[in-house]
């Protein structure tokens, strides 16, 4: 079969209206993943307060929910390649931790729970970002003062 074609024809080969469909589907997919995302961070932050769930399960679920509600990023976003990385490697990764620490039941609650409540705010999440950034800065003035 022939590669993509300029215009559509009876060959048989792909034309850009499929080339199009693979795009809408990739969309499509992607939406749905950031649905689901979104709605698993609420999810851990209603886990960290359920006393179903462990306590380290909770400390987990809590540092994700509190670092991804933050509006602030550990490492910002208009930093090239790396600002994204947070959000598309660092909360996935700590929801998919806290996922395997979680009881399967208790976290389809959580998950039916989530899907009513909007996102909620996260003060305590503010104020640790804000206290690691200033850390790292305290660190580099010691260390550029030496």
């Amino acid at each position: 079969m022939a590669a993509f074609c300029s215009k559509p024809c009876s060959r048989g080969c792909r034309s850009r209206k499929s080339a199009a469909g693979v795009l809408n589907r990739l969309k499509s997919k992607i939406s749905r993943w950031a649905k689901a995302l979104k709605r698993d961070v609420i999810a851990l932050w209603l886990a960290a307060r359920d006393p179903r769930v462990p306590l380290g399960a909770k400390m987990v679920a809590g540092a994700v929910a509190a670092y991804a509600l933050s509006p602030i990023d550990l490492i910002p976003d208009f930093i090239p390649v790396l600002g994204l990385i947070d959000d598309l490697l660092i909360v996935p990764a700590g929801i998919w931790l806290t996922l395997r620490l979680i009881p399967a039941p208790v976290m389809a609650d959580l998950r039916s729970r989530a899907e009513t409540l909007a996102k909620p705010r996260s003060t305590a999440g503010l104020i640790a970002v804000v206290a690691a950034w200033l850390l790292i800065a305290v660190w580099f003035a010691s260390f550029f003062a030496n």
